[in-house]
């Protein structure tokens, strides 16, 4: 596993599908603000609420000039199943070969009920328009994810 990406360090280049299989790369979102945040699977208790949490806000996040966008190891047609069950409005990047996932460093050892086992650290990156990232949420808040991230950028909050 790299390290994670700290505020300061650019975004890195990527090219992985979205939930229809339509080709994303970093290069879609040149000159916009950026969420990016990873989830570790679609249709978990956990990952549901913070993707319905982000749902419910995504115009007051696009409202201040965000774009969002979420990943996860899932496969498109898996993210296509979560995100039409939850009408989720912002595209879903399947990272199934851990492109993303390695570049940003969200990939390692995690533990649950005693037990050690490879994951995903569920994270959020948020960029300004020249792809440097300016925030880094490692400890997201999934029932209150957009009020955490307006905080945290001092914008006013849902």
């Amino acid at each position: 596993m790299s390290d994670m990406l700290k505020p300061g360090a650019l975004l890195p280049d990527f090219q992985v599908p979205d939930q229809n299989g339509n080709p994303v790369s970093l290069h879609d979102f040149a000159g916009k603000k950026l969420i990016v945040y990873f989830y570790p699977e679609d249709n978990t208790p956990t990952c549901t609420k913070e993707a319905c949490n982000l749902r419910d806000n995504y115009e007051l996040l696009q409202n201040e000039g965000f774009t969002l966008v979420g990943v996860s190891p899932d496969s498109p047609e898996k993210h296509t199943k979560f995100a039409n069950k939850f009408s989720l409005p912002f595209p879903l990047l399947a990272d199934t070969e851990h492109l993303l996932i390695d570049a940003f460093g969200v990939w390692g050892e995690k533990k649950m009920y005693g037990n050690t086992y490879m994951g995903l650290y569920r994270t959020t990156f948020i960029a300004d328009e020249t792809g440097v990232i300016t925030h880094v949420i490692d400890k997201v808040k999934s029932a209150d994810h957009t009020n955490q991230i307006l905080e945290l950028v001092k914008l006013p909050t849902a």
